[in-house]
């Protein structure tokens, strides 16, 4: 069954945030890292992935993206050091 994956990318520890969605999860923070697309991560330097979340559906993903961009930040802060509580860039974890 296919992945689908909600993400968040930090420019630094505690620094901005950008949430994400995508099926290809490998790619998508590739695509990040080099500055391959133009927009808000490339302008503010964000590409260190704090958190990463699986979902079965295309669905689920997109519901839960939209339920997070309206949080807090307080609770988007908390949410990454539950499970990532050193900030680091997951990335290295998801090439192997």
């Amino acid at each position: 069954m296919k992945s689908f994956f909600v993400y968040i990318l930090a420019s630094r520890q505690n620094g901005t945030l950008y949430i994400g969605v995508t099926s290809d999860i490998v790619k998508r923070i590739h695509e990040h890292k080099t500055k391959a697309a133009d927009g808000f991560t490339k302008k503010y330097g964000i590409d260190m992935l704090v958190y990463l979340e699986p979902h079965d559906t295309a669905e689920a993903a997109i519901l839960r993206e939209k339920q997070m961009k309206e949080w807090k930040r307080a609770w988007k802060v908390a949410l990454i050091e539950k499970s990532n509580p050193e900030w680091r860039d997951l990335y290295g974890d998801i090439c192997g």
